[in-house]
Formats: C-alpha cells, structure tokens, sequence
C-alpha cells in the first residue's frame, strides 16, 4: 500500500504527551492519577537504551514519598551516594553531602533510567485514564484556527492522528515539536563533549562516585555496583580526533586518572563500547503556543554537570500536573495557564543553567585546556576547610532551586 492510500487512523483524548521520558511519563501518570484522560507516545517499543540519566535525586525521591511510592520504588536495583567527592590533582574533596536534607532520602540513587520509567509505566496502567502506546513516534502537530489541536504520529500499523485539548512536547533535546511553538532558541553553549563507557568493578575499588580533575583531562565515575559508569570528559568536538587516535588511547588516559582501572579498562575492545553525548546547553524562549506546551529537554537541555537533567525534568511535570491538570480535568487549559506553567519553571531552569555555564567556564573549560596539574579552586578549598559549607551545594544538587511537591490529587 503506498503512502498516499494509508488510511489514517484518529482518537482523541485530553492530553497527549510525546516522549516516554521522565518528564512525560510523570506527567501522564500524575494526570491519569488526578482523571484526566492522557495518550503517552513514546517513539521505542521499550526503554532500554543505555548512558541516559540515571540520577534520581532526593527531591525526586521525595515526589514518590509524596505519592506514596517510595518504597515499592527503591526496592529497584540501585546505588545511593550520600556524598559526592572530587579530586583535583592530588586531592580529594567532598564537595556535596546530603545528609542534612530536608527529605525523607538524603542521597542520590544511581538508577538505570528503564527501570525508572518501566515503574512509572506499571504505576500509570493502574490507572484507567492512562494510555501508553510504545512504538509511536510522534510527527508533528495538528492545527487548527492557529491553535494546537492534536498530534500526527505513525506506529507499526501505519499513521494515526491523536485529537486533544493540550499537547505536551516531552521529546527531548531533538524534539520534534518544538519547532511547532516557533520560539527562538536560546543557546548557552558547551565547552565539552562526554564519552561514556562501562568499565568492570573489582571488589577492591574505591566505594564511592568521584570526579577527576587532571592535566588536560576531567573523568568521572559513577559506582554502579559491579561496573562503573565512566564519563570521559573531551573538548568539544574532538571526538573524530579521539576516534582516530583508537580507544587504546582512551583506556591509557582513563589508566592514567584512574590507576586502579588499570586492568579493568581491557574491557573497553572497540569504539562500540563507547558512546558519545554531545552536550548542549540551550532553552527556549516561549515554551508554550496556544494547546501545546513543551517541558523537560524539550524546553531546556540541561548539561550533564551535576547530573540534574532528570530532576529539572520531574519538576516539570509535577508542576504541569499541578496547574494544568485541574482545567484540563474541567476541560481546556487556555494560554494563560500554559504561560504560569513557564513563569513556575523557567526562574529555576535558568538558575541551574547558569550555574552549570559557570562551572563549564570556569572549572571544565580551563581543565581542559591545561597543561600542568591543577590546584582546587577556592569554593573546594573552602569545601575542604569548612565542611559545613559542603550543604550548600547539597542542597543545589539534590533539591534544585525550586523543588515542586504533589498537589493534582488522584
């Protein structure tokens, strides 16, 4: 059958959010918990893709307590940092330690981000206004009078249009609608780029997650049980350069900041077992049109510094869930609800984006260019010297700078 001849397939519903990430799939299931009829489009036929965001942070933690998930939740596979640590040069710092939090869990959980969003899934199917449809790609908006009214799309049996009062753009940092608001793109840049790799855990390795910051080299590893995930940090675009040299070169550099990795970087055979993050730090301007509203990366890619992506994005949908859900449960949310939506938002997004394009700047961008082993900057001396101090950037990690809490009852 040609294309011309498909015929179209049409539902409607309320809500229809495209993308099955974090942000749209807290959204759909807060909305289908308050009664509000919701259609999630998530573009894969499952969740499991490696190297995305596997930081859920206390304030996250503290939405599923609210909900009362937490405990069912954290019964997934996880790791909990209780402290983050540095080490710059020779030294090592703690730079954040989150046992003073006000919340009920005072870590960071390193979490594969598909168990986190398969919990979210069975959560959503209990509920009968939740409607997930894997294997879905959204394509574009439908319009009607200037206003958006629905969604194109296209799944194994062909295209479908999904009619609703709001869409919600949750598609990522490539999203495909957020053309559709016609909104300028604010672009922050980024002085790097991330490899990530997987790299075997020996029962003698250090216990805790560390940044390493070196001549000319920044690494991170993130204990997840019996491997690390490695973040090999890299001048932006030098990745063909890095490819070129062969990834024995990588495992020498890693070698190098890391010795106790030594033998277990054999395990990194071919460019294969990397995987490059091409990092980009941008947000739109205006967020919303008239039925469509964007949030998580589709309004604001974050930097991977401090591992808060996942975090801005579940505050996203709490507060879409918060002041969208009760008109769209009454019928239509107008302009003027999608722009509050933006103005609870967009403070702590730019807050969290300027701090990251600081420390980008400031830290990230002269270790890279350096020659000669750095001294830690004074913040981390005055972490060293001052422990109390170390709360501070506890509490920018692990709650953000405007943490939302549950208020759309079910």
């Amino acid at each position: 059958m040609s294309a011309q001849s498909e015929s179209v397939r049409s539902i409607s519903t309320r809500c229809c959010i495209v993308g099955g990430g974090p942000a749209g799939m807290m959204a759909g299931f807060l909305l289908a918990r308050g009664g509000v009829p919701v259609v999630v489009l998530e573009k894969h036929g499952d969740f499991l893709r490696d190297f995305r965001g596997d930081t859920i942070h206390p304030s996250t933690m503290q939405v599923m307590h609210e909900l009362g998930l937490l405990e069912r939740f954290l019964k997934l596979p996880h790791q909990k940092a209780p402290v983050l640590m540095g080490q710059v040069g020779d030294e090592t710092i703690t730079v954040a330690d989150f046992s003073h939090l006000p919340t009920v869990a005072k870590y960071i959980a390193f979490m594969p981000q598909w168990d986190f969003l398969n919990f979210l899934a069975e959560e959503g199917r209990r509920h009968a206004a939740f409607d997930l449809r894997m294997g879905t790609k959204g394509l574009g908006v439908l319009e009607e009078g200037g206003r958006v009214v629905g969604v194109r799309a296209r799944d194994e049996e062909g295209p479908i249009e999904i009619r609703a009062e709001l869409v919600v753009a949750a598609d990522g940092r490539h999203s495909e609608l957020r053309s559709a608001v016609g909104s300028r793109v604010l672009d922050l840049g980024a002085p790097m780029d991330v490899l990530w790799m997987r790299v075997p855990r020996r029962g003698d390795d250090p216990e805790s997650s560390l940044g390493r910051f070196d001549a000319g080299r920044v690494l991170v590893l993130i204990d997840r049980g019996d491997y690390w995930q490695v973040a090999f940090v890299i001048p932006k675009g030098s990745a063909d350069e890095y490819r070129r040299r062969g990834v024995g070169a990588i495992r020498d550099e890693i070698a190098s900041l890391a010795p106790f990795l030594a033998d277990s970087v054999d395990a990194l055979s071919s460019w294969d077992d990397l995987s490059l993050l091409t990092v980009t730090v941008d947000r739109l301007e205006r967020w919303h049109r008239e039925g469509l509203i964007c949030i998580g990366d589709a309004a604001h890619a974050m930097s991977p510094i401090g591992g808060v992506g996942v975090n801005l994005a579940v505050q996203d949908a709490v507060a879409t869930a918060n002041i969208l859900g009760p008109r769209l449960r009454d019928g239509r949310a107008g302009d003027e609800d999608l722009a509050a939506v933006q103005a609870r938002r967009e403070p702590p997004t730019k807050g969290t984006q300027r701090m990251q394009v600081f420390l980008q700047n400031r830290i990230v961008s002269n270790v890279l260019a350096s020659r000669s082993r750095p001294a830690p900057p004074w913040p981390l001396r005055l972490l060293r010297a001052f422990p109390p101090a170390r709360r501070i950037p506890a509490r920018l990690i692990g709650m953000g700078l405007r943490p939302e809490h549950v208020q759309f009852p079910a």
